[in-house]
């Protein structure tokens, strides 16, 4: 997949109206991430991703490592966003779909294995929502009118609340 598919369809599934946003939520998630991830596991991760977008979890990071939790990843991702904490959670799991899409499946466990899931640790497995989902996919675009919507994945039936609308963020 080139820059402009990868971009084109995050743009398409964020709704986004211009590629500057588009570009602008790529980075922030994926710089975050690489500055999480160990620098092997960035590389690998990486690898499959266009260039452009490679250098955002590679060359772009200058302490690769950094032991933050998800509530932190989802601030860090909002401060470079300039948005709210909860369009940011939801733009980096929609991010992190289409990686897993693009890169080889041991790439991807690798990334998993590296981010703690259980709710007793950093909670990193809502980044995993969309995919523990099934996915973006077609099926789903094509009964939503857009793919799996921001309060989809973190509530799945519950009652809205202030706590659930930003992951537990508080301003």
């Amino acid at each position: 997949m080139d820059f402009d598919k990868f971009a084109g369809t995050v743009q398409h599934r964020l709704e986004f109206p211009d590629t500057g946003r588009t570009v602008r939520a790529i980075r922030a998630t994926l710089m975050t991430l690489g500055q999480r991830l160990s620098e092997e596991n960035a590389e690998d991760l990486a690898g499959s991703l266009p260039l452009e977008i490679k250098w955002y979890l590679t060359g772009a990071i200058q302490e690769h490592g950094q032991r933050f939790d998800w509530h932190e990843f989802v601030d860090r991702v909002c401060e470079i966003e300039g948005g709210d904490p909860s369009d940011a959670a939801y733009h980096a799991r929609v991010i992190v779909d289409l990686v897993e899409t693009v890169v080889p499946p041991s790439d991807f466990q690798q990334l998993r294995n590296e981010l703690p899931e259980s709710e007793d640790d950093e909670n990193w497995r809502k980044l995993f929502e969309v995919v523990d989902a099934g996915g973006w996919g077609d099926a789903e675009e094509a009964q939503t009118g857009g793919g799996p919507q921001p309060d989809a994945t973190s509530r799945a039936g519950s009652e809205s609340t202030d706590e659930d609308s930003t992951d537990g963020e508080t301003d």
